[in-house]
């Protein structure tokens, strides 16, 4: 069976306390996608990778993913509705806490194609 998958990408602004592990917004979205941030490959719906940064007194979380072009809308939302939860226990027991400032569609930006295409055929 050939895959259809294509890759796409997703970014968010969030203010995230101080405290706060700069991991949990990502793990928030592999929980939304997987069930569990600690699961076997592949992931069920959508093999991603996020990668956040702080700039600014913000975060800019940087989600590429792949799915199917008619799954994309429902992986965007799943991205959205976790970032827009605000926070995630981690498997410390601590709650990481952020606000969601921003969120938009993005292109998968030309140096990220390799990763894409691992995400596209994973």
């Amino acid at each position: 069976m050939c895959s259809m998958r294509q890759a796409f990408a997703h970014d968010a602004v969030l203010v995230l306390a101080s405290e706060a592990d700069i991991r949990a917004p990502g793990a928030a979205v592999t929980v939304a996608l997987c069930g569990s941030w600690d699961h076997e490959p592949p992931c069920p719906l959508a093999p991603h990778h996020s990668e956040a940064t702080r700039a600014d007194g913000e975060v800019h979380l940087r989600i590429l993913f792949a799915a199917d072009p008619e799954d994309e809308g429902a992986v965007r939302h799943r991205i959205d509705t976790a970032l827009a939860g605000g926070h995630l226990r981690g498997p410390d027991g601590a709650t990481s806490r952020w606000q969601l400032r921003a969120t938009r569609h993005s292109k998968v930006a030309p140096e990220e194609a390799d990763h894409a295409e691992r995400l596209i055929h994973a």
